[in-house]
């Protein structure tokens, strides 16, 4: 069942203590090899590059050895693993569309002439790792070989070419098999001995997937549908978020992250301010960071949205909560006739980060009409209650609006289609103010 159309403030500050206490019991109960303490970030082809495999036609976009090398160059020339874009993930395509004669998968001889094992050779000798694809059934999704019947094989020949991330498909299986092979297939990557960090697409294809298993056996999982180059389907992902929050808000956190697919900032289908709503609300999702773009050529400004300090901190808080919806505004349709109803409103979403008491709050402008739209509230009315106040600042524009009360009204101007991400940390001074309970409604 999905949430209502209109959810009541969440007041996290009484269980961020639990919250915590639930992570470590959480370190316990899953994925035991250490990985992806924080959501992992990267770079992965396919949304940019699907399956292009004409290197004589399209000899930059093919999906090669040439492209992956070429995007690792540029995540460490130009700041992206500083940043901590630390993954090159090779997806579909790269392999023969058929097995060597012992079974094994033999990566294409043309397009990827050195191997595998070269291709993490020189990511390592980078500072990078390499995350490759695979599928438990049958074949891939693009029609080359699946890892049905050679889980143990397969498992064993990527630690021999020392990748460091498996993204396991699930096309060509069946839904009823997935339980025990995702398992499986976990298991099998643990036996080699080789760190692997294990994604899952298993949700992606069952909507009553077991999430307590999945957070068992895999570092993080695909529950959705694949991204496209569209700002339709930025707002098509926070709408499931939004829709599934009681299911997918819990299963969240240091090694077991909810995957709502790549970032697409920097290719063709989002403005300047829709990239940052991207940003802005994977990080409030806790979601993985894999960009699908052509590094190569990105454009300033949305390279800055995707090294953005602030915002990656937000991403990677230790804490590793996920944030959760504070209030939608209903959709609205005009009076006239002519005109479409495009007046979405605006959305309210709040994620608490360290040091513990202190949240991430992002204003999202769904309204597609042309003037920014004026947000205005009480700071308790976002959650903030705390006595001992708050040093608000916002993400992208640096503004520092100080030190504020519970009481105090916060201010702020969105975009059409755009977007406001404040940090509210917590005061650790002796001055402290009357309690106050949140009420509502917001002024918009």
């Amino acid at each position: 069942m999905g949430l209502p159309k209109q959810i009541m403030t969440q007041q996290y500050g009484f269980v961020v203590i639990a919250a915590v206490i639930a992570i470590l019991v959480q370190a316990v109960l899953s994925t035991n090899n250490g990985l992806a303490r924080t959501p992992p970030m990267g770079w992965m082809n396919w949304e940019r590059y699907r399956c292009i495999i004409d290197c004589e036609q399209q000899p930059d976009s093919c999906i090669s050895e040439k492209l992956f090398m070429q995007m690792a160059d540029h995540m460490v020339a130009d700041g992206y693993k500083e940043a901590g874009y630390e993954y090159v993930a090779i997806d579909d395509c790269w392999a023969m569309k058929n097995r060597a004669s012992d079974g094994s998968l033999v990566a294409d001889t043309k397009r990827f002439p050195h191997g595998i094992k070269f291709l993490s050779d020189y990511m390592h000798a980078r500072g990078l790792k390499l995350a490759i694809y695979g599928d438990f059934g049958n074949y891939t999704c693009g029609g080359y070989p699946g890892s049905q019947y050679y889980l143990k094989q397969d498992a064993d020949l990527f630690a021999e070419w020392e990748v460091d991330g498996l993204k396991f498909d699930g096309c060509y299986s069946k839904v009823a098999d997935m339980q025990s092979g995702y398992v499986e297939m976990g298991k099998w990557l643990n036996n080699t001995g080789r760190p692997i960090q294990y994604s899952c697409s298993w949700p992606a294809y069952d909507s009553k997937a077991n999430y307590t298993v999945l957070r068992e056996h895999c570092n993080m999982w695909r529950m959705y549908g694949d991204i496209q180059d569209s700002w339709d389907d930025v707002l098509d992902i926070v709408d499931y978020y939004y829709k599934n929050t009681d299911v997918l808000q819990p299963i969240a956190g240091p090694g077991n992250w909810n995957d709502p697919d790549m970032l697409i900032i920097g290719d063709f289908g989002l403005s300047y301010d829709q990239a940052k709503v991207q940003m802005a609300m994977w990080a409030i999702f806790a979601a993985p960071l894999y960009m699908s773009n052509d590094l190569r050529n990105i454009r300033p400004e949305f390279r800055d949205i995707l090294l953005n300090k602030k915002v990656i901190a937000i991403s990677q808080d230790p804490l590793g909560i996920q944030g959760k919806p504070l209030f939608k505004q209903p959709s609205t349709v005009r009076s006239r006739p002519l005109e479409r109803a495009t007046a979405h409103g605006l959305e309210v979403w709040s994620r608490p980060v360290s040091p513990v008491g202190s949240f991430a709050v992002v204003v999202l402008n769904r309204n597609n009409q042309g003037t920014p739209q004026v947000f205005t509230t009480a700071l308790k009315d976002l959650g903030l209650t705390s006595k001992r106040g708050y040093h608000v600042e916002e993400v992208f524009t640096d503004k520092d609006y100080g030190f504020m009360a519970p009481n105090d009204t916060f201010t702020c101007y969105i975009n059409p289609t755009g977007v406001v991400m404040i940090t509210a940390t917590i005061q650790n001074g002796k001055k402290e103010f009357v309690a106050v309970k949140p009420h509502k409604p917001w002024k918009i």
